[in-house]
């Protein structure tokens, strides 16, 4: 069942949301050629607690980190290391905070110093089709709309969409109804509704959508090594439209 949250319920969510996008502001002046992402992780873990949130991920179903770190042909849920980041690199870093008791949820990718062409085409291209997927997000169109938009354009564009990973609700639970696919018809799930809130996700590939998971049971590849790149938020559906919960300045 979808929870429909109340306007005080979304405004606790926005203050969730407003830590998390400070949290990655702060991130974007760590990363550079160098810094591992255990060391970022390090960082995270400190920066919420300090300002009166907590590392959501930390035990979910064993996780024993802050954040996801997801590094070049990594689609997601990458675990952190300490391997140093390299020049050219790209890194998507995913994380869940919690904000007595409300939740929020956003992967940023990030460059590592200079990056070539190719890399910032895809970064620049799974940012834009996140914001796609996010115009659709109005009373009375269908999950199906949000999808459609970001297949559409992100296959224009030459990239593949992943399958296997897809957007949810959130609440007081990270994952909650409805599902949020980034591909398929534009008929396809729940019509939207005051009050929803749940993450856009997309993870888009310069080659195949096909991706395998790693013997630790969380790192996602790309079967052809190719490169990936996610970005998410946390966006709640109002009369007014959509509100990005987890893209906010103090």
């Amino acid at each position: 069942m979808i929870v429909l949250k109340t306007k005080e319920e979304i405004e606790m969510m926005r203050e969730a949301g407003r830590l998390l996008s400070d949290c990655h502001r702060a991130i974007r002046n760590l990363i550079k050629p160098g810094i591992t992402t255990i060391e970022i992780d390090d960082f995270v873990e400190q920066y919420l607690r300090k300002h009166g949130g907590t590392p959501e991920q930390i035990g979910y179903q064993g996780y024993q980190h802050a954040i996801c770190a997801s590094v070049n042909d990594v689609v997601c849920h990458g675990i952190p290391s300490p391997e140093k980041l390299k020049e050219g690199d790209i890194v998507t870093i995913d994380f869940v905070v919690n904000l007595e008791g409300w939740l929020a949820d956003s992967a940023w990718s990030y460059p590592v110093g200079k990056i070539d062409k190719k890399a910032m085409d895809l970064l620049k291209t799974t940012e834009e089709a996140l914001y796609k997927g996010i115009e659709q997000a109005k009373v009375g169109n269908r999950i199906g709309h949000i999808a459609n938009a970001i297949e559409t354009y992100a296959e224009e564009k030459g990239y593949s969409i992943v399958r296997d990973f897809i957007g949810h609700g959130i609440g007081r639970q990270m994952h909650e109804p409805p599902m949020v696919p980034h591909y398929g018809p534009i008929e396809q799930g729940p019509e939207l509704k005051e009050g929803m809130v749940f993450t856009i996700e997309p993870m888009l590939n310069c080659g195949s959508h096909f991706v395998y998971v790693e013997k630790d049971g969380w790192t996602a590849r790309t079967v052809d090594e190719e490169l990936s790149a996610q970005y998410e938020h946390t966006i709640a559906i109002t009369k007014k439209g959509p509100i990005i919960l987890t893209n906010q300045y103090r």
